[in-house]
């Protein structure tokens, strides 16, 4: 049987994929002026970019140490989670996808600060005049990932309180 871990690195390997190519269709097709409605009143697809971290954190900085610092915050954070994976065998199959999921996410987004110094996001959920920051697919599955651990860590816990 093939080693579990090997899920969290092909989970990551999808993410990273799916997020470049999201991306680069954004940037093909898209100007920062454009917007295309999903859902009217809801949900827009638009284009912009974040030179800063999570909700737009940093981004009207003009200091010369975001970006570098930036990067290597984001080459730690996958070079650790990266190293959890391979040095834990005995995560359960949930995490390893919660792992899978932050590590892609973590790469796409490095990706993008590395290549361009800033990361392009896309997607726009809104009710009136209430919007919750443009974010993208890497932003996407960190969440889900994150979302994922705390679940398993939640029930994994719940499950070892009713053995004792």
């Amino acid at each position: 049987m093939p080693d579990r871990r090997i899920l969290a690195y092909v989970v990551a390997g999808a993410v990273f994929a799916l997020d470049r190519l999201t991306k680069m269709a954004i940037e093909a097709r898209l100007s920062f002026f454009d917007t295309f409605k999903v859902i009217p009143g809801f949900f827009d697809i638009v284009r912009s970019e974040n030179r800063g971290v999570a909700f737009g954190i940093l981004d009207a900085s003009n200091a010369g140490w975001r970006t570098p610092l930036l990067i290597a915050a984001s080459i730690a954070a996958v070079v650790m989670i990266g190293a959890m994976v391979w040095k834990t065998e005995r995560l359960s199959r949930a995490s390893l996808w919660g792992f899978g999921l932050i590590l892609g996410g973590a790469a796409g987004n490095l990706f993008d600060r590395a290549v361009a110094g800033r990361v392009t996001d896309f997607l726009l959920f809104y009710v009136g005049s209430y919007q919750w920051p443009t974010f993208n697919i890497a932003d996407s599955a960190i969440d889900i990932g994150a979302a994922v651990l705390i679940i398993d860590l939640i029930r994994s816990k719940r499950q070892a309180a009713h053995v004792s």
